[in-house]
């Protein structure tokens, strides 16, 4: 398993015991601590998962009415806990997200992969689609962008070829 892709988990379930717990027993870093040492004790620096966390939860009020509006037949509060979650990371990562660092393709299916292992049976097909959804309505950034274009592009310093 990658760093990144741990890292991710990590925050999944970080947010999972946060929300589980009514977002309010304990301070979300005692929880990522305890998770980082239980699952992942020799990763190297949490940075990621710092940015992450930190990220999801600043604009939590901002990413909960998106994943509304992009899954309509499905109210926050009756969407599973970890399906809830990993759209919080994967809506953070689309929005917020540096591109250079996680390309919006590679969150999705970073996102996707979180819910095929901890979600439901059709939790991966359901993130996918509201993320799906997020990326379309953001106009499909980095779309056309291969990564030779987005090397030459970096190179130059001029805006991606559409």
């Amino acid at each position: 398993m990658g760093n990144r892709h741990l890292a991710r988990s990590i925050v999944l379930k970080s947010l999972y015991e946060w929300d589980f717990n009514e977002q309010k027993k304990r301070d979300v870093n005692e929880i990522i601590d305890d998770n980082v040492k239980e699952f992942a004790p020799k990763m190297s620096g949490d940075e990621f998962v710092q940015k992450l966390i930190e990220g999801v939860l600043k604009k939590k009020e901002t990413i909960d009415p998106i994943i509304e509006k992009c899954a309509p037949e499905w109210p926050l509060e009756q969407i599973t806990i970890v399906d809830r979650n990993v759209l919080r990371l994967g809506v953070y990562e689309l929005m917020f997200g540096n591109y250079d660092e996680v390309p919006p393709k590679v969150a999705i299916n970073e996102a996707i992969e979180l819910a095929k292992a901890y979600g439901g049976e059709s939790s991966g097909k359901f993130i996918n689609g509201v993320l799906g959804t997020v990326y379309r309505e953001l106009g499909e950034p980095l779309k056309n962008d291969s990564s030779e274009n987005k090397k030459l592009n970096k190179e130059k310093n001029t805006e991606p070829k559409k």
